[in-house]
C-alpha cells in the first residue's frame, strides 16, 4: 500500500489537493555544495512545519549548478533532519542503476524512516549522452524500463518461495513506487501496472492534460493502488507582491536560458530586466518551458491554481521554486501555503 498517502477521491477541487515540493539542490553562483545542501535541509524543514506532504529530490548528472546526483544519499540526509515529511526521489533514473541496487538503497531508507520514503522512477538518463554512457549498465537503456520496474516491484515485495535474488534490506518493505513522465509513455505504463503517476509539468508542460487523462482512463486497480492517483509538478514564484514575483522570476529565466545554451546552471541573482540577456526566440522558448508557472502574490496564485485545477484532475501538486535568496525561498512557502483552502478559511476568520 501507499504508506500514509492520501486516498484519491476523484475531486479536482483544490480542497482535496495536498502540496509537495521538488528539489534539485540548486547551487547559487559562488556557493559551495555544502552550503547548498544546508539550505535544502532548511527549506525541507520549513515545508514540513507548514504541512507540505512530500519532498522529492531529482537525479541529474554532469550539470554544474545541480547537486542532487547522489539522490538516495540526500533522501536519507533530509529524512534524518525531518520527522513527518515524506521524502523520496523525483526521480531515480532507472536506466542508470541495476534494480537490485535501487531496491537495497530504498529498502535501507524505508527501514531507517518507516512509512516516509517514496521511490519515483524515470526512464530518461537525466544527463547528456556522453555521461549517460558513463553511467549506464552495458547495452541497457530506456527500453528496459518496464522490465526494471517489474523487477523492483518483486524485490521490494514479499519474498517468494525459491526466490534466488533478494534485496536485503528491501524485501517486504513495499516502498511506494511512482512512475514519472513528461510524455504519454509512463502514463500508460503506470495505468497498466496500477501505480501512482507524476507528470513533469515543471519542464515539459505540453502534454499534461493528455497524459493525466490517459492515466485515469486506462488505470487498472492493483494490490498497490485501488484508484488512480496523479500528481502534477509545476513551477511557482510566490512573493509578497506580483511585482516582486516578476523580479524574482528572472533567476529561473536565466537558468533555463543557460540550459538552452548548454551553459552551467548556477543560480544567479534576479535582474530588473531580461532585455539584452535573451533574444526573441529564446524568450519564447523559456516562456513555453514555464507555461504552467504560477507567479505572484498569494491572491494571484490562488486564482491561477483555480484555473489550473479546472483544467485537469489531479490528486496532488508538487512545486519547484527557483529563488536565489534562501530566505525568500523559504518565505515563498509561507505564501504558497496560504493559498490552500484550509488556510484561506483560517485567514478569513482572523480578519
Amino acid at each position: 500500500m501507499l504508506h500514509s498517502s492520501p486516498e484519491p477521491d476523484g475531486s479536482s477541487s483544490s480542497r482535496a489537493v495536498p502540496y509537495s515540493l521538488l528539489e534539485l539542490a540548486s547551487v547559487r553562483e559562488g556557493d559551495s555544495v555544502g552550503q547548498t545542501l544546508a539550505n535544502s535541509v532548511a527549506y525541507a524543514k520549513h515545508g514540513e512545519q507548514l504541512g507540505f506532504n512530500r519532498f522529492w529530490l531529482a537525479e541529474h548528472h554532469n550539470m554544474e549548478g545541480i547537486s542532487s546526483s547522489a539522490t538516495s544519499v540526500l533522501i536519507g540526509h533530509v529524512a534524518g533532519a525531518t520527522k513527518t515529511l515524506r521524502v523520496g526521489s523525483g526521480g531515480i533514473m532507472l536506466p542508470n542503476h541495476p534494480p537490485l541496487v535501487v531496491a537495497e538503497q530504498f529498502g535501507t531508507l524505508e527501514s531507517l524512516y518507516p512509512g516516509r520514503i517514496d521511490l519515483g522512477l524515470g526512464r530518461a538518463p537525466g544527463t547528456d549522452p556522453i555521461t549517460s554512457r558513463a553511467l549506464r549498465r552495458e547495452h541497457l537503456g530506456a527500453e528496459q524500463f518496464p522490465d526494471d520496474v517489474a523487477k523492483l516491484q518483486t524485490l521490494l515485495g514479499p519474498l517468494k518461495p525459491g526466490q534466488q535474488v533478494k534485496a536485503i534490506p528491501g524485501a517486504g518493505t513495499n516502498v511506494p513506487i511512482w512512475l514519472l513522465g513528461s510524455s504519454l509513455y509512463s502514463a500508460q505504463l503506470a495505468a497498466q501496472r496500477g501505480l501512482p503517476y507524476a507528470f513533469a509539468g515543471h519542464f515539459a508542460p505540453r502534454l499534461y492534460r493528455e497524459a493525466i487523462s490517459l492515466y485515469r482512463n486506462q488505470f487498472q486497480p492493483s494490490e498497490t493502488l485501488k484508484k488512480p492517483y496523479a500528481m502534477l509538478a509545476v513551477p511557482a514564484i510566490p512573493a509578497d507582491t506580483d511585482e516582486e514575483a516578476r523580479f524574482l522570476a528572472t533567476t529561473s529565466y536565466q537558468r533555463i536560458l543557460s540550459l538552452f545554451r548548454g551553459q552551467p546552471l548556477w543560480m544567479r541573482p534576479p535582474v530588473e530586466s531580461m532585455n539584452g540577456l535573451w533574444n526573441s526566440g529564446e524568450k519564447a522558448g523559456v516562456q513555453d518551458f514555464l507555461s504552467l508557472q504560477l507567479l505572484g502574490s498569494a491572491e494571484t496564485i490562488r486564482k491561477q491554481l483555480d484555473r489550473l485545477l479546472a483544467s485537469v484532475e489531479v490528486d496532488e501538486l508538487m512545486f519547484t521554486i527557483d529563488l536565489y535568496d534562501p530566505e525568500k525561498r523559504r518565505h515563498a512557502l509561507d505564501i504558497l501555503a496560504a493559498t490552500r483552502p484550509e488556510d484561506r478559511e483560517k485567514n478569513r476568520s482572523l480578519s
